[in-house]
């Protein structure tokens, strides 16, 4: 196998559409669409590399989605304002075709994360380049700050696309970090919203001395990495982090792969490859790099011939019997997932 670090710039590189989109996976149906979430880790795996021109593709497609739709944002804005539901139309989309356009067939479309993930990768992008950003960057990012810190408060769709039900900490982390990023690369003033969204994870979001996946559980979920790495919603050495981790090293590292949580039976429930990174990525920020090292290597275990990495491996399934029952509906585990190649250039660059 060549290089993995080269080979996964290589795949990124090859698959972004010439709209700047970057598909989430190329072969996989169902993930050829261009998530805010993947897409905006993708865009800053490549501004870490020097790729700062596709980061910027990335970033132009999405600032063009969101203010073509700034009556949406709108009309959310409005009945954010008086304690109104969010019909349909009143909701940005968390996926898109490579074209910029809306896809046709139902999808737990109300989810947030990803528009603050992007704020922070398009802060992250204006560092690492050390370009002004473009009017349509900034009047985007304006945009997408003040829909998210208007919807916080109300229930939404996880980061995996589950449990509409709920407020989710990994949610509100990445919220949290796109306004902060908002408020550096705008100098606009989200002090009163950061402080209300730490002060409610402190107060609602804790177990046992470790955050939880969303309010009203007990358990872990491994998104929870998150709020220290990157989101920095509490430092990575906090009391509280440190024991949440500990909970996933405990209850979702299994043989070095991570879980996303511990009664999931997506495909069964595998191990996966950019959360194994992600752990990877946390472990590096607070100097525990022989641990991290172990995850670079794990992960690198997972690519086929091709160099190419898959979203889960099929080992140490939380209930196996779910795992034919996917592949029959989706097809194989999706590979390459150009999320998972973008951690581990995360993890790669962190390190070396």
């Amino acid at each position: 196998m060549t290089d993995l670090h080269q080979r996964s710039i290589e795949i990124i590189l090859q698959n972004q559409s010439p709209t700047g989109a970057y598909p989430a996976c190329p072969n996989f149906p169902t993930y050829q669409y261009s998530w805010f979430r993947d897409g905006a880790f993708i865009a800053y795996a490549m501004d870490l590399s020097g790729h700062y021109e596709s980061a910027g593709r990335f970033h132009d497609w999405a600032a063009r989605n969101i203010l073509k739709r700034g009556d949406v944002v709108a009309r959310a804005l409005l009945k954010a304002r008086a304690n109104e539901p969010l019909g349909a139309e009143d909701i940005l989309h968390t996926r898109y075709l490579l074209s910029g356009e809306e896809a046709d067939e139902p999808w737990p479309n109300f989810q947030l994360d990803g528009f603050g993930v992007w704020l922070w990768a398009l802060r992250q992008h204006q560092l690492l380049s050390r370009r002004d950003l473009p009017l349509i960057h900034v009047q985007a990012a304006r945009l997408a700050a003040d829909y998210i810190a208007a919807l916080w408060r109300r229930p939404c769709y996880d980061c995996w696309e589950e449990f509409p039900e709920h407020i989710h900490a990994y949610t509100l982390a990445s919220i949290y970090g796109g306004l902060q990023a908002h408020a550096e690369l705008s100098g606009h003033d989200h002090s009163a919203a950061l402080a209300e969204i730490r002060a409610f994870l402190l107060a609602n979001a804790v177990h046992r001395g470790h955050f939880v996946k969303f309010i009203g559980s007990t358990e872990v979920d491994a998104s929870l990495l998150g709020l220290a790495t990157p989101f920095e919603v509490f430092p990575p050495d906090h009391p509280l982090v440190a024991a949440t981790v500990q909970e996933i090293e405990a209850h979702l590292l299994r043989d070095g792969g991570v879980h996303r949580y511990a009664w999931d039976t997506y495909y069964g429930g595998g191990a996966w490859v950019l959360l194994t990174a992600w752990l990877g990525w946390h472990y590096a920020r607070v100097g525990e790099r022989e641990k991290a090292w172990e995850a670079l290597r794990w992960v690198e275990t997972q690519a086929d011939e091709a160099g190419e990495l898959p979203e889960q491996t099929p080992v140490n399934l939380n209930d196996a019997s779910y795992y034919e029952p996917w592949r029959q509906r989706w097809g194989e585990i999706a590979k390459p997932l150009l999320w998972s190649h973008a951690m581990y250039i995360v993890l790669h660059s962190e390190l070396l």
